[in-house]
Parts: C-alpha cells; structure tokens; sequence
C-alpha cells in the first residue's frame, strides 16, 4: 500500500513500545518489573477525581469550545502566569487532550516545509516525530554532558542556519532529569529572540522538582516579559496530578497563535473530555489540597530518586548517570557493555528485559544509544529489586 509522505518516516513511541511489552510478558505470567512507564505510579487524588465522576453524574458530557471551557481557561492562566509579569488573559490558553497535543498545535501551526527545528538533546521522543509531521526538520543539539546536556546560546548558535525557525526544549528533562536555571533559561531566550526563533518550552514536569521544597522549576515565564520573543509554554495535569488518562494538557501563547491552534485543534479533535476539563478545573481551584498532593508526590520521587543514585553508585558504578534534579527518570549510561554480546543500547535493554526482566527504555529513543531511561515511578521496593536485578547485566 501505497502511504502518504506525511507518515512515510513516522516512527511509533518507544516508551509506549517497551511499556506494551513489559504488560504483555506480565500477563503471560513472566516475573516482570517494569522501569519503562512515563507516569506516576499513584492514583488521581480523589477530591479530583470525584469532580469527574459528579460531572458525568451531572450530565456535563456535551461538546465545550474548542480552547475549553472558558472557567478552565481562566485558571489555567492563573497557574501558568499567576504572579509574574506576564499576562494571565485566557485568550492565550488552549486546553488539549494532553500536553502532546499542544506540542503538535503549536508545532503545526509555526513550522513547515523548509524549516528547522532544533531540539535540545536527549529528547523526549514525540519531539521529532510531531516536527517531521509539520514537514519541518528536527535537528539534535547536544549540550555539553556534564552540564546534565543543557544548551547554552554557543551550542545553538553552533547549529543555526537561516533555515532554524524553532527551538524545543524540556525542563525538568525527559529523559535526564536535568533543570535549567532562570539564568540558563534566560540566556536562551535572550538567543532566541536575537535571533527570531520560537521557543517551545515543554514544562510538563515543573512540578516534580528536587530544589527548593515547594517551588516549581524555573520556566519561562519567570523570567521579564522583555527578554522574551515568540514563545509556547506546554504544560498539563498528566504528572503532577497523577491525570495521565485523563488527558489535559494545555498551552500558554500570544492570542493571535492561540487562535490559529484553537482553530487547528476545532478540526482534529475539538474540545478536551468535559468530564476531564471539570476535574481539571477542580485540581487548579483548590490550592492547598494541590499543595499537599504535590509535596507528597515529589517527596517519594524524591527519596526514590536517592535510593536508585546509592544502589548505581554501589553496583553498577561502570554505569555513570545524569543526576536528575526533577522528573522521574534515571538516564544511565550503558556503553560500557558494548562487546559482542551488547552492541547497542536496544540491545542492553533487551537483555535486561529477556535475562532479568526488567523493562528500561534504549537511549537510542531519546537521540544518545549510549544511555538507558528508567522510571522511578515504581514502589522502593520494586525499585531496589530492579537495580539488583539489573547490576547483574550492568556489572561492576
């Protein structure tokens, strides 16, 4: 069959792949523990989910605007821009069926044909595949490693031709971990708007940060509404409010962009789930139970965190790792076991999952095939069980 070139190079998500594996080994009845998943392990909080249910039971199942429900809108512009210097107005809010399809709104709506688009590298991997989907060209720009693989203003001006039109960036990082810092994040910027190019920042994790106790990550729009040009912000409920299938994610963007997305989006899907949009509106309306939510959530990613760094460091310390300062990915290298048995990353995994069973996800996803991703998702004990299991491959 013949296909269009718009999925000619489409390539399906490898996180989702390893994930579906690790579920069906389990169910075949393999002892499998699976590292693989991008969500929390714990549930919706149910002061939340409770909205939901009282919506459906309510009847508030119909069609909403395309953009949301104007109420959801408004508090999404207070949690996104609440108490900086930028504006709060709904106009530039477009509520989606999860931050991926804000990604592909904005990512449609400002590139195409003959356009570049640099993506800072590890990259979460819908990065590229929804660049090549607007037939623009994703291009990787790696950051100095030891700087967690950060971009400075020389790494980009390193990859600019007149033909870059984009930047896409994550903070806290999937896969790494690694956060920017305001000063970090503001040189970006100041580059990006020298230079004409649109950053997409995607702060899907802020969060689910390990700096200071009760603050989010550093963003973008933390910083002076002057020192910024064209930009997105993606974020959404998915992670920090356990919400991954409830599928609400939204995007913050001058009203003009706003319009054309909200436009884009009336043809693709329409509006975000309404029973969705309600228990949404409810997490982003109760401030102290979201606090307690969240200091409860990033408290365990926390410790977990610690605990998987001191059983790497004790027994797989051949395997050096970025220290992840949000999210909750460990993004560990793997080279060191590339022999005749392990000549890639895809391959590593694959023997994590056949000899021990234990499911990781290949670099190679994420744009570097000498490191690995797990989540830290997972219990203490499931944790300290994997890495046990998994020092038996990885080795001293």
């Amino acid at each position: 069959m013949d296909y269009s070139e718009n999925v000619l190079k489409l390539q399906p998500s490898a996180t989702i792949a390893v994930s579906t594996l690790a579920k069906k080994l389990a169910a075949e009845g393999r002892d499998i523990i699976n590292l693989g998943a991008g969500e929390p392990d714990f549930p919706t909080p149910p002061w939340v989910s409770s909205a939901g249910v009282e919506a459906i039971q309510a009847g508030q199942t119909r069609y909403t605007p395309a953009a949301g429900t104007p109420a959801l809108r408004a508090a999404v512009g207070e949690y996104m821009a609440g108490g900086t210097a930028h504006s709060t107005d709904p106009q530039r809010i477009v509520v989606t069926a999860g931050a991926k399809q804000a990604l592909f709104n904005a990512c449609f709506c400002l590139f195409g044909p003959g356009d570049d688009v640099l993506i800072g590298s590890p990259y979460w991997t819908s990065y590229p595949e929804i660049v090549n989907l607007a037939r623009a060209r994703p291009v990787p720009v790696f950051g100095n490693e030891d700087r967690g693989f950060k971009l400075s203003p020389d790494d980009l001006e390193a990859a600019y031709t007149p033909a870059v039109k984009g930047l896409i960036i994550s903070s806290p990082s999937n896969p790494s971990g690694a956060v920017y810092t305001a000063e970090e994040l503001a040189a970006i910027a100041d580059w990006c708007k020298t230079r004409g190019v649109v950053v997409i920042s995607d702060e899907i994790y802020r969060e689910i940060y390990f700096g200071s106790e009760g603050l989010r990550a550093p963003g973008l729009l933390d910083l002076p509404a002057a020192g910024l040009g064209t930009v997105v912000i993606v974020n959404g409920l998915s992670k920090s409010f356990a919400m991954t299938g409830w599928r609400i994610g939204f995007s913050w963007a001058d009203p003009d962009l706003t319009k054309k997305m909200s436009a884009l989006q009336s043809h693709v899907s329409s509006n975000a789930s309404t029973p969705s949009q309600l228990a949404a509106l409810r997490a982003l309306t109760k401030p102290d139970l979201a606090s307690a939510t969240r200091s409860e959530m990033v408290a365990a990613f926390r410790r977990r965190r610690d605990l998987v760094m001191g059983l790497f460091d004790e027994l797989a310390p051949r395997c050096g790792y970025v220290r992840p300062e949000g999210a909750f990915y460990l993004y560990f290298r793997v080279d060191a076991l590339f022999d005749g048995t392990y000549g890639s990353s895809a391959d590593v995994c694959t023997g994590l999952l056949e000899e021990v069973g234990v499911a990781v996800v290949p670099g190679s996803a994420f744009g570097d095939d000498r490191y690995a991703r797990m989540s830290i998702a997972s219990s203490d004990a499931e944790l300290e069980e994997g890495v046990r299991r998994m020092a038996r491959v990885l080795g001293g």
